[in-house]
């Protein structure tokens, strides 16, 4: 029986590994993607959406070290960590910790901007390019504060946001209020992102999805990767369905790419950071562009009939048990901002895993160890606003092109 052939196999059909097909796809590359489960069905699925590089600052920055020790006293709070004797989640974090300082916040923010910058716009082409139904929508992002000390710290960082192409517009709280009919008394004030923009999660995947087969690309769903083994002329696979052979071999694997990689002796930092999200009908009152409520570190956001409420890490590895102290966390946390936090039929209560490096930026590139193995994971809370960009950068180093954006703060080798 002969063994099919792959120019480019991808494994992982979420938002990265779509989007990279979609690149290689346009450079002329025959691409095959592949997943365990159904597009868009995982990591990219429950999130809020957001296109946003108003994200660019990553999490390990000057003081979080002293806040996570509270929070991790409280189950409700925004980073929660169980106890749990787990070595590999302790170095982690140690790396993490011993990056919250100014240069290292510096370095990460540069990296992040120019993948989240590129990534906005790139969409924004796609969207238009392919006619992605998704309900993309350019209306910006709002930070909304009830703490005066918390506002006050994050208005102070607007002038070294704008140093990386980053617009921001500080607002009184009377003034949000006033524009605002969705929010609660209490807002102190606000910090809109002008240039950030949304789009609905599993909507995006399926169109991406049907933009490839369109285009002949092959998408194998329901079919897991087993084992892999680089050669000298490209990979040999084995899967749920049998054999493969590629020339190009793509992990966009999100939170499993720690055990995949492994197989072949690569030793990525990647952590699942577990999110929680709650799908509602939408009710009569909804802010009229997706909002952070900083204080509680709760995402909301509208769309056609429903809204949404997203947010919270947990580091308790991959336990796919719903924990309803967390949920309720999320519907406290809109509850003090809005006046309808939810409507009145609860579509449905998510949970998946971010990837998360110690660093808070992507792997992507070429495997240090194998020239026909690529890595293009470690998005963190960030692999929707990274994917076109993320798809293009792996398009253009597998293709050998020159990429827009400089591709050395992904590089996979940093962590060896």
């Amino acid at each position: 029986m002969s063994v099919p052939e792959d120019d480019v196999l991808i494994i992982g059909a979420g938002a990265t590994g779509l989007a990279t097909a979609l690149a290689l796809s346009a450079a002329g590359r025959q691409v095959r993607l592949m997943d365990a489960g159904q597009v868009g069905g995982a990591t990219s699925y429950g999130n809020c959406g957001t296109i946003t590089p108003s994200h660019a600052p990553p999490l390990a920055a000057p003081g979080v070290p002293l806040r996570a020790l509270r929070w991790m006293l409280s189950p409700q709070a925004p980073l929660y960590i169980p106890p749990r004797l787990d070595p590999a989640l302790w170095r982690w974090l140690l790396h993490f910790t011993a990056r919250c300082n100014q240069r290292d916040w510096l370095q990460s923010t540069r990296g992040r901007a120019a993948l989240l910058n590129d990534s906005r716009q790139r969409l924004a082409d796609w969207v238009q390019r392919y006619q992605l139904q998704c309900e993309f929508a350019e209306q910006g992002l709002d930070y909304v504060f009830h703490s005066q000390r918390s506002f006050e710290q994050h208005a102070a960082q607007c002038t070294a946001l704008q140093a990386f192409d980053i617009d921001t517009t500080v607002i009184a709280g009377s003034d949000y209020l006033a524009r605002e009919p969705a929010f609660k008394p209490g807002v102190v004030g606000a910090i809109h992102f002008p240039d950030d923009a949304s789009l609905r999660p599993d909507r995006y995947t399926a169109e991406l999805a049907r933009v490839l087969r369109a285009q002949g690309v092959v998408i194998e769903e329901h079919c897991r990767l087993q084992a892999f083994e680089p050669g000298d002329g490209g990979v040999r696979v084995s899967s749920s369905r049998g054999p493969r052979q590629a020339r190009e071999l793509v992990l966009a694997t999100a939170a499993w790419s720690l055990q995949l990689a492994a197989q072949v002796g690569l030793r990525v930092p990647i952590q699942a950071g577990k999110g929680y999200s709650i799908t509602a009908s939408r009710p009569a009152l909804v802010p009229q562009r997706p909002v952070v409520l900083k204080d509680r570190s709760v995402f909301v956001i509208g769309w056609d009939g429903c809204i949404r409420l997203g947010g919270t890490m947990e580091f308790s590895g991959h336990d796919a048990r719903l924990n309803s102290t967390r949920l309720q966390a999320l519907e406290d946390g809109a509850r003090a901002y809005l006046h309808q936090p939810l409507g009145e039929t609860i579509h449905q209560r998510w949970c998946g895993w971010r990837p998360m490096t110690w660093d808070d930026m992507p792997l992507l590139g070429r495997s240090p160890r194998h020239a026909h193995v690529w890595l293009a994971a470690g998005h963190g809370m960030l692999g929707i606003s990274m994917s076109s960009g993320s798809g293009q950068l792996m398009a253009d180093l597998i293709t050998g092109r020159t990429p827009a954006i400089d591709p050395r703060p992904y590089r996979v080798e940093r962590f060896k």
